[in-house]
């Protein structure tokens, strides 16, 4: 007998693409409204719902009175839906927001009668390292992906391991999520063409049964599909529908031996069209800023408010998430598609640091006015600048910090605020509208602290705290009225605010925790803050910066000569490279006649700041640039548009990198510009973090299928090329070059369809070809940051892990809010992390019935060494849960908590 054949009903559904989100979902409605009538009308019909609980949700929304035979399909086996909330992009998220994905796609299927327990991963661009690892601790034992398996995969399943060593088997979708559709195009041929397909497949199938996914895009399968099948069943070749769970975990017996270990970003076996990784940069910003801002928000909300805002966090999860979608923050979408992912985006930063500021106010409350609150993000101490308001010292006077402690620190004057807001003159008639500008005491911003007046004169004297006393708006307008009318004709009205000034200030933070301080003018030099380490002063020049540990000159041509503190020189760091790009929002494409553009026309260079806390230079470099393609797009234009590229270098006290960021306004379209970091020597390999784990990658990628294997990667959090290693604000893309001489990062791809149907690198059309005006971000200021961290150790001699988050993760400030000139309340220190190359991706509050409230802590270890991680704090037991939050193990805990972690293993332990 030959193989039998499981015929998998299924679609695939974009949520947002070529149409916006609201006009899929009118045809997912119309879709799903098809499946559940079929299913009801053929007990032998069986539905995938692609993996994604979004779809299911969106539908239910639309038809909530179809919820409870959504619940019967699932009941019954008939329907399957998750694990996932939505199928993302895997490399332009954290491996947090993985995590949360995962959970909330698992927690509302249960809801709905169970989660398909497969890793089901269709249409992903590539897959992260780590995924084997996220799967496995969930306890899903299964995936079923297609793109980026390596050539050597030759069966129709592998064994895919995590760096960890976590493994779950893998059914490779070989020939794509619809391969069962051929065999579906003339109903009354299916048993000869499903032969025929077996057949050439064969070699693939061993002795299981033939799979054929029965669906594409945004269409549900024909009513008739069930009955065309029975029909075509046959003894010689018998013919079941099923679920893609019923396949994988019910007809698979053949032993997989094939072991594939890491990312699949292979070009083997189907594009993973790499382009997505630059284009759109401000998606890729929003995304991290969001990230990061919930990130905050719920260490927060954990650690230090009594308010559970967990409703608030969910929602700003869900639009997160909502946003990872593979074609929603790749930026391949439709402008109105990408802008309505952007505002997602924003809402749910907004969402996250309003739950975020509300947490931090209750601390600050016991902080007065006249003082700041800082709070430390990090589960680990430090001292960091922080930029706050002063009242500005009087002429020979300096600033201080002082500390709950009593410890002085030094104070590094930014720059001073004007005094005089308004000076008008006027008839006493009106002076009664200048009146209407005051809110009880609020006046410009600022609240009255006092006012003068005398004939013909009111001064309005304001401030950010009053010390002048009560202030009555009542009798003001009384006091006002009756000298207008002793004194008319011409008046003067003037409003003075308080003396102000920008102040840099270093505060030590403990870990997770709290600390208040105080700036104030003193006659004395500032003591050094007697907790602090050492830090060296840094040392400005004209066209030089150097901490001790860093230091940075700037070359003729603008480029920066950078030395580590080990003595490693990289020189010609922000060489700016331009090139025109004929490509799509999914491939990069060179024209064929190409202009690179890497000299400037112009460069000067500034010193805006001059330390000692932290010294800037500006240097601006003018750039002629080709201002787009020709008609047949394949030479850029011989008109040019000077541009200048302001880069911004600036060094802190106490930092070993240098932080760099660059500024243009875009005014060119079909171009690529990359930021180049020289290498002192060739290197073959470089490293990038991201998503748990630090992935090696070499100067070529795998070929073999329509897609040129141009080896540009993403990288998350750093990036690392020999001595030379660059931590990231946000995932961007990068690639060795000139034979791995140098280290190039995109800061921006500008192109103008969604897809070309004629690429050079690309034999068949990602999409349809539709203008995306908006992907050449024209007229769009084009900013990026980043640090340069020289270092002949590498990324982990460097201490690249724990460099990057200090860099990605600012302290947070609050000014205090209890009466003015109180005592600063004594530093507060929250959950503590001690451990080499340890990642602490999520610190929350989390509730069990069982248990009740606890907080959460998610570690990774990001080394290839096993390691040793003590977590303190104020807790006295700890339990360590599964990545679903079910409960693994429990014990007391007397002096804080010891994990033995192994190489890259994710642990997460909630104490109590």
């Amino acid at each position: 007998m030959s193989n039998p054949a499981v015929f998998v009903p299924h679609f695939h559904w974009d949520r947002e693409w070529y149409e916006p989100f609201q006009v899929f979902r009118h045809r997912l409605v119309t879709a799903l409204d098809t499946v559940l009538e079929t299913a009801e009308a053929d007990p032998d019909f069986r539905f995938t719902v692609d993996g994604q609980m979004a779809a299911v949700e969106d539908y239910l929304e639309m038809r909530p009175e179809n919820r409870d035979r959504v619940a019967a399909l699932v009941a019954e086996g008939r329907l399957a839906v998750g694990p996932w909330l939505i199928l993302l992009d895997e490399f332009l998220c954290s491996g947090e927001t993985i995590v949360r994905n995962l959970q909330m796609g698992w927690a509302a299927a249960e809801r709905l009668g169970g989660a398909m327990p497969i890793g089901y991963l269709p249409d992903m661009f590539g897959h992260v390292a780590q995924m084997p690892q996220i799967l496995a601790r969930a306890g899903v034992e299964h995936a079923a992906l297609w793109r980026g398996v390596p050539g050597a995969v030759d069966g129709h399943a592998f064994r895919w391991r995590a760096p960890d060593g976590s493994e779950v088997r893998t059914e490779f979708l070989f020939d794509g999520y619809d391969n069962g559709l051929d065999v579906l195009l003339v109903p009354d041929r299916i048993r000869s063409a499903l032969a025929e397909y077996a057949e050439m497949t064969a070699q693939r199938w061993g002795g299981d049964p033939v799979l054929a996914m029965s669906g594409t895009d945004h269409n549900a399968p024909d009513p008739q599909l069930a009955a065309w099948l029975r029909k075509a069943s046959g003894e010689e070749r018998p013919i079941t529908v099923a679920t893609l769970d019923e396949y994988i975990r019910g007809h698979v017996r053949d032993e997989v031996t094939a072991v594939v270990t890491g990312e699949l970003r292979s070009h083997a076996r189907g594009n993973i069209l790499p382009g997505v990784l630059s284009v759109r940069l401000g998606l890729k910003q929003r995304m991290a800023a969001a990230e990061r801002t919930i990130d905050h928000a719920e260490r927060m909300n954990a650690l230090w408010s009594r308010r559970d805002d967990s409703s608030f966090l969910e929602l700003a999860w869900h639009k997160i998430i909502e946003s990872t979608a593979h074609d929603s923050v790749v930026g391949s979408g439709t402008d109105e598609t990408c802008d309505q992912v952007a505002a997602r985006l924003a809402e749910a930063a907004q969402t996250a640091r309003a739950v975020r500021d509300t947490a931090l106010a209750e601390p600050a409350a016991r902080v007065p006015s006249d003082a700041y609150l800082v709070a430390n993000p990090l589960p680990s101490a430090r001292t960091a600048l922080v930029e706050v308001d002063v009242v500005a010292p009087p002429k020979g006077t300096t600033l201080i910090a002082t500390s709950a402690d009593g410890s002085t620190h030094p104070v590094q004057l930014v720059s001073e605020a004007p005094t005089v807001l308004s000076d008008e003159r006027m008839d006493a008639s009106q002076l009664e509208r200048v009146l209407r500008r005051i809110h009880r005491r609020e006046l410009f911003g600022l609240l009255i602290d006092h006012y003068e007046l005398t004939p013909n004169s009111l001064v309005f004297h304001l401030a950010e705290v009053p010390t002048g006393g009560p202030f009555d708006l009542l009798i003001l307008r009384g006091e006002v009225a009756a000298a207008a009318a002793d004194y008319p004709g011409e008046w003067q009205v003037r409003t003075l605010a308080e003396a102000r000034a920008t102040a840099l200030v270093p505060v030590h933070v403990p870990a997770s925790g709290l600390a208040g301080f105080r700036v104030a003018a003193s006659d004395e030099p500032a003591a050094q803050a007697t907790r602090a380490p050492a830090r060296a002063a840094v040392t400005p020049a004209a066209d030089a910066l150097s901490n001790g540990l860093i230091e940075v000159v700037v070359a003729d041509d603008g480029t920066l000569d950078v030395t580590g503190a080990d003595g490693t020189v990289l020189h010609g760091v922000g060489r700016l490279v331009d090139g025109g790009d004929r490509g799509d929002s999914y491939n990069y494409a060179p024209p064929g006649r190409d202009v690179l553009v890497s000299q400037p026309a112009q460069v000067t260079v500034e010193l805006v700041e001059n330390g000692p806390l932290r010294a800037r230079l500006r240097v601006t470099r003018v750039y002629e640039w080709p201002a787009t393609l020709s008609c047949d797009r394949d030479r850029r234009s011989d008109d040019t548009i000077a541009t200048p590229v302001e880069m911004l270098v600036e060094v802190r006290a106490g930092e070993p990198f240098v932080r760099v960021s660059t500024a243009f306004l875009n005014r060119s379209a079909d171009h690529r510009l990359r930021f180049h970091v020289p290498l002192p020597k060739p290197v073959d390999t470089s490293a990038s973090a991201g998503q748990f784990a630090v992935t090696e990658r070499g100067l070529t990628a795998e070929g073999g299928w329509g897609e040129y294997p141009l080896p540009t990667f993403p990288a998350s959090s750093f990036v690392s090329a020999g001595p030379a290693t660059v931590l990231l604000d946000h995932s961007s893309e990068y690639e060795l070059v000139d034979d791995g001489s140098a280290l190039a990062i995109t800061l921006l791809r500008a192109i103008g369809s969604i897809s070309v149907n004629i690429h050079p690198l690309r034999d068949e059309p990602a999409a349809s070809e539709i203008p995306a005006p908006g992907a050449q971000d024209l007229g769009m200021r084009i900013e990026n940051r980043f640090a340069v961290l020289p270092s002949a150790a590498g990324w982990q001699g460097a201490n690249a892990v724990a460099l990057a988050e200090e860099f990605r993760n600012d302290v947070l400030v609050a000014r205090g809010t209890a009466p003015a000139e109180g005592q600063l309340p004594p530093d507060s220190s929250g959950v503590r992390v001690d451990g080499k190359d340890v990642l602490v991706s999520s610190i929350r509050r989390v509730h069990d019935d069982d248990r009740g409230e606890g907080t959460e802590v998610r570690l990774a270890a990001m080394s290839d060494t096993p390691s040793t991680v003590r977590v303190t704090g104020r807790f006295t037991e700890a339990t360590t849960v599964d990545l679903l939050g079910r409960h693994l193990s429990g014990t007391p805990v007397d002096d804080g908590l010891e994990l033995a972690l192994g190489p890259w293993e994710i642990r997460t332990v909630v104490v109590r």
